[in-house]
């Protein structure tokens, strides 16, 4: 079942959240027993959040939502791959959800560990190395800017993972085309816990 929100009232809704997150002004709604109740046979969620596995961005505090509010998924780096695909189009199609917010963060550790290999012309072991394979085209296309700094880079690894969901997912594209759904990326500031939007993919307003 869908919200009635369109993706701008998404947006607008978690940002207002973050701003209460930032000023310590949180409401921690739907978090009770009441809530849990509530939601027992059935989720729908306003947003969706593919993030950072970093421990330091949980979305639901992030945004200042709780129980049912968001459709999150994370991994390290917010790589791309099939099961992250597959999550966001049962959140588009399945669930009607009109927002994907692409979140990455300062100081990320995939990014740091993928510029450590490239600078260093190592490969990780296991299944780090994928991370690094998978993020490593941000860093190259963020270092054609000579002046590029590591924070540039986690905002291009946001940027393309935004348009990597869209290219590679035919229902995605088909539901921004027609305006059921839009995709923002955005960069969390750990120090200032502000998040700011950096790309948009859809028929949204910044």
């Amino acid at each position: 079942m869908s919200t009635d929100l369109t993706p701008d009232a998404a947006l607008d809704r978690l940002l207002t959240g973050n701003r209460r997150y930032v000023d310590g002004a949180g409401h921690h709604a739907h978090q009770d027993p009441s809530r849990r109740a509530e939601l027992a046979d059935a989720q729908h969620p306003f947003g969706m959040v593919f993030g950072c596995a970093d421990s330091r961005v949980p979305a639901e505090v992030v945004f200042d939502q709780g129980l049912g509010d968001l459709f999150v998924i994370r991994n390290a780096g917010h790589i791309v791959d099939p099961s992250v695909l597959g999550s966001i189009e049962f959140g588009v199609d399945v669930l009607g959800i009109p927002l994907t917010l692409v979140l990455g963060h300062t100081s990320c550790g995939a990014v740091g560990a993928t510029i450590a290999a490239i600078d260093s012309h190592s490969t990780p072991s296991g299944y780090l190395r994928d991370v690094v394979e998978r993020i490593s085209p941000a860093v190259f296309e963020a270092r054609r800017d000579p002046a590029a700094g590591y924070d540039d880079i986690v905002i291009e690894n946001v940027r393309q993972t935004v348009t990597a969901i869209r290219e590679k997912s035919a229902a995605v594209d088909r539901a921004i085309t027609e305006g059921r759904t839009a995709i923002v990326g955005a960069l969390y500031n750990l120090a200032e816990g502000t998040v700011t939007p950096v790309h948009t993919e859809g028929r949204i307003s910044l």
